[in-house]
Formats: C-alpha cells, sequence, structure tokens
C-alpha cells in the first residue's frame, strides 16, 4: 500500500503544475492576443507589453516549484522513492491543491487584468506603470497559495 501514498503525492505534483500551468498559459494568451493588437498599430510599445505578457505566468512557475518540491521530498528525483503511507500521500496532495487552484484562478484573472492594461497603454503608453502595478496586485492572490502549499510541503514527514 506504499505505493499507493507516493502515487497521491505525485498527483498531487502533477495537480500543482497541470492546474497553475494552465492558468498561466490562459492567463499569457489572453494579454497575448491584447498585445497583438496593441503592437499591429504601434510596435514601439513592445516592451511595456511584454512585462504585461509575463505578468501571469509566474503562476505556472510556482506550480512547477511546488512539484519539484514534492519530488525532492520524495525522493523520486534521486531514483529510490521513499515509502509513504496512504495518509503522508493524501498530505502531499492536499499541500499542493492551494497552488493548484489558486494558480489556475489567479493567473487567469491577472491575464485579463493585464489585458486590460494593454488596452491601456496603447491608448496612453505613459500609463504602463499603473498597468503594470494593477496586474501586479492580482500576484498577492498566487503567492499566498503558493507560501501555503510551500509550507505544507516541507511540514509533512
Amino acid at each position: 500500500m506504499t505505493d499507493f501514498g507516493l502515487a497521491l503525492a505525485l498527483f498531487g505534483a502533477a495537480f500543482a503544475v497541470i492546474f497553475a500551468g494552465i492558468g498561466s498559459a490562459k492567463g499569457v494568451g489572453l494579454v497575448g492576443q491584447a498585445s497583438a493588437g496593441a503592437l499591429s498599430e504601434d510596435s514601439s510599445l513592445f516592451g511595456k507589453v511584454l512585462i504585461l505578457q509575463l505578468l501571469p505566468g509566474t503562476q505556472g512557475l510556482y506550480g512547477f516549484i511546488i512539484a519539484i518540491f514534492v519530488l525532492i521530498r520524495t525522493n523520486v528525483l534521486s531514483g529510490t522513492p521513499v515509502e509513504l503511507t496512504w495518509q503522508q500521500g493524501l498530505l502531499y496532495l492536499a499541500a499542493c491543491l492551494p497552488i493548484a487552484f489558486g494558480g489556475l484562478l489567479s493567473g487567469i484573472h491577472q491575464g485579463k487584468v493585464a489585458a486590460a492594461g494593454v488596452s491601456l497603454v496603447a491608448k496612453k503608453p505613459d500609463q504602463s506603470g499603473r498597468a503594470i502595478t494593477m496586474a501586479s496586485l492580482v500576484e498577492f492572490y498566487a503567492i499566498l497559495p503558493f507560501l501555503i502549499s510551500f509550507l505544507a510541503v516541507f511540514r509533512i514527514g
């Protein structure tokens, strides 16, 4: 039954990467679409809209980091995984859920805010700082679940 515990932990790592990655992909895609329109009108805005497009990508990175920590803590990367009870595996799975779903939702919403920021920058290029600030505020709601997942993963064991 120790394989079941490890499987649960690996499902948690997969959820962290998959769902946070989906949020980032959706968010970055939304901003990319808005950026393409803005750049078709004024290509000099590239640097300003690129920053806005990068912001929703952090959620996928946070999910990836949590997954790597789970793989390290369970010794999967070394090739000799630790034996986990199903309860320990369930704890790893539960520890990964905050960044999985927090990353999913905040990535999508940060993308929407950043896409709106691209529209602002297209009309008023001098307002790029405000557009970046507005999109960055959503990042807080990616950092909180990342920290919870991080602390929970390192508390198991």
